[in-house]
């Protein structure tokens, strides 16, 4: 069903699902944490939450499928955009209304939405927020929801979530830069853009829906996750010096006039590369070119800040009673 037909029901029940590794142990080392605030938060309420903490790599969809097939009309990812991708691809296509409660490593897409990385704020956001539809993209058998592609930032990409001893967030992904660069080959890529085709030399091609990824790299400064386009990032061949004193300019969004950089907007994306580069999927690595990127507009509805008190389109909002699961 398409998220604007989900309509405008009163909520009755919300599954919180947690990643209990997110954000290197963060989503652990914060359940209590988050436990109390959405006891504070939704006080006095007759809205049904509980709280379920995923097992395994690709748990959270399964989780996410289940408490939608079960009529939970809000299921919020807690983590990062890792989780926040698989949770999505459990409730795709369900009308269930996806929550964000950002406890990861980036949390890019929580700032795209206006959320920014206030566990507090985006708590509050999940009981008095209001409903925005969002687009998807679709790739590899999988729905995204921020960002994906293929080429050095999938290399980056694996190098973050092998983990740093001492480092998360944006540190984390410049150690990883640099590492990568280190190894990093270029491959020839043919791209072909809403039937537009280019042929070159390529780092990397960057599928955006949303502005920013690594967090807080604005890798593609004007994209907007409710335009109906990706925003394309195409980096053709540079050198490693060229590359390092061009990536802090990734940061302001100013790398687009890069000489090395087109930007392209697109609904339908055909990649191939040789060699095979690998593909990345909401921070996560899944596989390699050739691969087509699909985008959906507004398919799901997210809950996303509003006026205090107001939720899902002027309704007001009943707070809720906890069913945390042990």
């Amino acid at each position: 069903m398409d998220a604007s037909q989900a309509g405008a029901a009163p909520i009755r029940r919300a599954v919180i699902i947690l990643n209990p590794v997110a954000g290197r142990g963060q989503g652990a080392r914060r359940r209590a944490e988050l436990e109390r605030l959405l006891i504070e938060i939704a006080a006095n309420s007759s809205v049904e939450w509980s709280l379920i903490p995923t097992q395994a790599p690709g748990h959270a969809s399964a989780l996410a499928a289940e408490a939608a097939a079960q009529g939970a009309e809000v299921i919020a990812a807690a983590g990062g955009d890792g989780t926040l991708g698989e949770v999505v691809n459990g409730l795709a296509g369900t009308g269930a209304r996806l929550g964000v409660l950002p406890m990861g490593t980036g949390n890019d897409f929580a700032r795209s939405l206006g959320l920014g990385t206030d566990l507090r704020e985006a708590v509050h956001a999940l009981f008095f927020g209001s409903a925005r539809s969002v687009d998807l993209g679709r790739t590899q058998g999988r729905w995204f929801i921020n960002v994906a592609g293929c080429g050095f930032d999938a290399a980056v990409a694996e190098r973050v979530n092998r983990g740093f001893r001492s480092l998360r967030g944006t540190p984390a992904y410049i150690a990883a830069v640099l590492q990568s660069l280190l190894t990093f080959r270029p491959a020839a890529m043919r791209l072909t853009a809403d039937g537009q085709t280019h042929e070159l030399r390529a780092m990397m091609c960057t599928v955006a829906n949303a502005p920013t990824y690594g967090g807080g790299m604005r890798i593609a400064p004007e994209a907007q996750i409710d335009d109906g386009l990706f925003d394309i990032c195409l980096l053709a061949d540079a050198g490693r010096i060229e590359l390092l004193l061009a990536f802090p300019r990734v940061f302001r969004g100013t790398h687009v006039t890069h000489p090395k950089v087109t930007m392209l907007r697109a609904r339908h994306i055909h990649i191939e590369c040789d060699p095979p580069l690998p593909a990345l999927v909401d921070g996560e690595v899944v596989g390699t070119t050739p691969a087509e990127f699909t985008l959906t507009p507004r398919a799901i509805e997210v809950i996303a800040p509003g006026a205090p008190g107001r939720y899902n389109e002027g309704q007001s909002i009943p707070a809720a009673r906890s069913r945390a699961a042990r």
